[in-house]
């Protein structure tokens, strides 16, 4: 049992929404220290934020809501707090006599930059800020070459990667058999989404269960939108309602396409913490030369799916009333909009970034660098999917089509397309010559 009468420690959840496999979580409990779990809702993200009703919001509630419960079955409570997380730690740290935080490593450009500053400002209170390796399955630096350099093409580091993990696979912590460890606490109400001046979603989400059948399958379904053939755990993922061990050992046994695709996740989290730069411009800086044309017009009807290709306009309809867009519909619609419209990947980034349930900064960047051609281990340039041959070969029955476009019956009474393939395609890789000769 913990000595009460010793200072606490306090457990920052972020983007490990559970207490099963937890690693930060299960180091705390078994410092020997009374542990006092908290969460923020943290403004500096919220408030940038352009719908009231963002779906993520209400996913994160739910799940905070439902680990406060969780706690409150060990005698615990879950302290939530709305506001500045560089403010309200050291002053949560400073309130509880607390020695030290405990949370989750995140490897995003401002996470890094604000745990910095928080771990430098508990040190005024007497607390100090651990860290832990939890939402990856290797990150940073654990993967790289005999010289000690990082990857920058996804295949030789995915060898590496399997490699390590059949040597030396993560082993899952038991967490939720030590809360008792946590400081006996009244239950606290979670603030409500209206206090924060956010309103409840009305979209579904997936759920978090690991379906055995669909990743044993997934090689043979992943392509085929009008299928449940993926397993839709990427939010899950995305805010650690799930392990990722779990689900890398689930996968290392059973499907190993499925287990590229958790693979690429950490290799784009990777390349996010080399590459900082990848936020804001091009993996090769010699891309950011490209003249874009920018069109708002075009730009518009690629957001609302009216781009005159179906299959276009299908996946762009998902991704607006669900919030979800199946991986090979990204790949074509992130295509068409940089290599037939002209328009800047970045626009096309941030639209998602504020659409997807599973927005990932990391592999948002990866995904749409690639399909630009801007990025590590990306198509290359002259590569131009063509919208309707994909179509033919993904959707022959257009039952995912008329699924999202049910005006569609045939070409013959559908919108002209905004642009013609052929002359797009002409115009793109002469776009990207232009500028890649400079």
């Amino acid at each position: 049992m913990s000595d009460y009468s010793s200072n606490p420690v306090l457990f920052w959840h972020r983007r490990d929404l559970r207490v099963c496999d937890n690693q930060g979580l299960y180091t705390a409990l078994k410092s020997g220290r009374p542990v006092i779990p908290i969460f923020i809702f943290d403004r500096n993200i919220l408030d940038d934020l352009e719908d009231r009703d963002d779906a993520r919001v209400t996913f994160i509630h739910d799940h905070v809501v439902g680990l406060n419960e969780l706690y409150a079955a060990h005698g615990a409570t879950l302290r939530v707090e709305y506001g500045n997380p560089e403010e309200l730690i050291p002053s949560l740290a400073q309130e509880y006599g607390a020695s030290a935080v405990y949370t989750n490593r995140d490897y995003e450009p401002y996470a890094v930059a604000r745990d910095a500053q928080i771990q430098h400002d508990l040190e005024f209170v007497g607390a100090t800020l651990h860290t832990f390796k939890d939402q990856c399955i290797f990150e940073r630096d654990e993967v790289v070459k005999k010289d000690g350099g990082w990857y920058s093409v996804f295949t030789p580091y995915s060898r590496v990667w399997k490699a390590d993990y059949e040597v030396n696979p993560p082993q899952m912590v038991h967490s939720e058999e030590l809360l008792h460890h946590c400081l006996p606490q009244p239950l606290r109400e979670v603030l409500s989404l209206e206090e924060m001046g956010f309103a409840r979603s009305n979209k579904v989400f997936p759920s978090h269960e690991v379906d055995s059948e669909i990743i044993e399958n997934y090689h043979l379904k992943r392509d085929i939108p009008s299928v449940r053939g993926t397993t839709r755990l990427s939010v899950h993922l995305r805010f650690g309602t799930v392990s990722i061990r779990e689900l890398a050992a689930h996968a290392w046994r059973t499907n190993e396409k499925f287990l590229n695709e958790l693979i690429w996740r950490d290799f784009y989290m990777m390349i996010l913490h080399h590459n900082p730069h990848v936020v804001k411009g091009s993996f090769r800086p010699e891309y950011d030369r490209i003249e874009w044309e920018n069109d708002p017009v075009k730009f518009e009807a690629w957001c609302a799916g009216k781009t005159g290709y179906p299959l276009v306009d299908a996946g762009m309809r998902e991704l607006n009333a669900t919030g979800f867009m199946h991986n090979r519909l990204r790949m074509v619609v992130s295509s068409f909009l940089v290599k037939h419209l002209g328009i800047d990947w970045r626009l096309g980034e941030a639209y998602f970034a504020r659409k997807l349930l599973d927005f990932e900064l990391s592999s948002n960047n990866g995904g749409w660098q690639w399909a630009a051609g801007s990025g590590c281990d990306a198509a290359p340039y002259f590569r131009v999917f063509n919208p309707e041959l994909q179509m033919k070969k993904f959707d022959p029955d257009l039952i995912y089509v008329k699924k999202w476009v049910p005006e569609f019956q045939d070409f013959t009474v559908y919108p002209a397309p905004i642009v013609d393939h052929k002359v797009a395609r002409v115009t793109a890789v002469e776009r990207y010559k232009k500028a890649l000769a400079r």
